[in-house]
């Protein structure tokens, strides 16, 4: 390149995207292009769009409309799910040059060249017809490699290890959008980990679209298989029949890296083998998310959950009995098609009597193409809001009595930014177990910095956040 490019990134939706936008930045960057913010004049404009709601796709298509508005002369590049499960739709708006599926990110760099020398005099009206890289993702079955050296602005990494799902939930796009599970190497993950530890990175969170199947397509095997996997005890395995528990053993093992934390986890992986495992790995954050949407085995059904209320509750037991109070921590859908108001109270009991950490309360939203947007019984908005409401007071009356349980212990805290809170200086971060601490550092601010690890004993709370001194 003779001139240096200017380049722009937006993402949308989940870590995945993030880290897969982190991702294309680095290429970039490697042919001399300059990542400028997305608000400023850029010569190319990348959008990695979310396509998880009806929403996620208007949201995709506002910022690319904001893209080609901010200047009509850049390059502007869709990119990820939306463009993956709509592309026509991107194309009839003539406001994408190119169009970039999922499983092309990693050839963004020359994708753009290639682009650049076809079309030496850019349109500022917009393209006649958008350029199209896509896969048949649904076929696909090559993991899609991409790696960072480092995460701007973020004190933990998160670092994607899989891609795809087979669940097909009744309410889900995903599976269309990501095509189906497909695992990382683990030679790979465990290069990069020691890269970023190498960059001074103490925690690392393994992040994916489907996390526990991680391996499951190296034996071909769907999740239901799991708990008849002989392989699913301890030993040594070649590396390319690795499930989850063994990654996670191998990263335990990286100098350098102090905290392993775990995205969203399927209940069913939480066996007996799999936790005895997890807890002799010292680094794993006592933080654990299963994803459970209701608390009612007939809902559960409908949204094709293939677990039961009383197979979520073994898990939370496992995980209580073998760590002292872990945080617990999921994700609920309020008003699913046809949950009836019997159906409501029976998950309200539920949740009331498990008492996890916190609660993601999400009101059902149609989206299309799913199974779900055919079904009969859609709720009206008003009592999905209300239903929701009432799940909103119960994960904030539990997350602050999970919370006071601390006050008076003491904790390591790894810092993150400093804040202030009523006039004071703060420096704030996470425990192992994700509760956000202030510490009031008083006119020693200089002895506390980013990424820095220190013991706090908890005083208090302050605005919801818990507060405490250096120890």
């Amino acid at each position: 390149m003779t001139t240096t490019r200017r380049a722009a990134f937006l993402t949308l939706g989940c870590k995945v995207n993030q880290y897969e936008t982190d991702a294309m930045e680095e290429l970039l960057e490697a042919q001399g292009y300059r990542i400028v913010d997305f608000r400023d004049e850029a010569d190319v404009y990348i959008v990695n769009t979310c396509s998880v709601t009806n929403m996620a796709d208007r949201k995709s298509r506002q910022m690319i409309h904001r893209a080609r508005k901010r200047n009509p002369g850049a390059v502007v590049v869709a990119a990820g799910c939306y463009v993956q499960v709509d592309s026509q739709k991107l194309k009839e708006k003539h406001e994408a040059d190119i169009l970039v599926g999922n499983n092309c990110k990693k050839d963004i760099a020359s994708i753009l060249e290639e682009y650049f020398v076809s079309h030496p005099e850019k349109d500022p009206d917009g393209p006649s017809a958008a350029e199209t890289r896509l896969v048949d993702i649904a076929a696909d079955r090559d993991y899609e490699e991409l790696s960072i050296s480092r995460v701007s602005g973020h004190t933990r990494a998160y670092l994607k290890i899989q891609d795809g799902c087979n669940q097909f939930c009744s309410y889900c796009i995903i599976p269309y959008a990501r095509g189906r599970i497909r695992s990382r190497r683990p030679e790979e993950v465990i290069a990069e980990v020691e890269r970023l530890a190498a960059a001074g990175y103490k925690e690392i969170v393994l992040t994916g679209i489907h996390v526990s199947s991680y391996g499951l397509d190296w034996k071909k095997m769907q999740y239901d298989d799991m708990e008849n996997l002989a392989e699913n005890q301890p030993g040594p395995r070649d590396k390319k029949e690795w499930l989850l528990i063994d990654l996670i053993e191998a990263l335990q093992q990286v100098e350098g890296i102090c905290r392993i934390r775990l995205s969203s986890l399927e209940p069913r992986i939480i066996t007996e083998d799999f936790v005895d495992r997890l807890v002799k790995c010292d680094k794993v954050c006592p933080h654990f998310h299963l994803s459970l949407q209701s608390g009612c085995d007939a809902t559960l059904k409908r949204m094709n959950r293939k677990y039961t209320t009383k197979e979520y509750e073994e898990a939370l037991t496992l995980l209580r009995d073998r760590y002292d109070n872990p945080a617990l921590t999921t994700d609920v859908i309020a008003g699913f098609v046809g949950e009836t108001e019997e159906e409501f109270e029976e998950t309200f009991a539920y949740l009331e009597r498990i008492n996890l950490y916190e609660m993601h309360i999400f009101k059902y939203s149609i989206r299309e193409g799913t199974r779900a947007q055919k079904m009969s019984g859609h709720l009206p908005d008003q009592v999905k809001t209300e239903r929701a409401a009432r799940l909103l007071a119960m994960t904030a009356a539990h997350k602050a009595a999970y919370e006071e349980t601390f006050i008076g212990r003491e904790m390591e805290v790894l810092l993150e930014e400093e804040v202030e809170i009523d006039g004071k200086k703060y420096w704030q971060g996470h425990t192992r177990n994700y509760l956000t601490i202030a510490v009031e550092t008083g006119e020693k601010s200089e002895t506390y910095y980013e990424n820095a690890i220190i013991y706090v004993k908890i005083t208090g709370h302050n605005r919801g956040i818990l507060t405490g001194n250096k120890i």
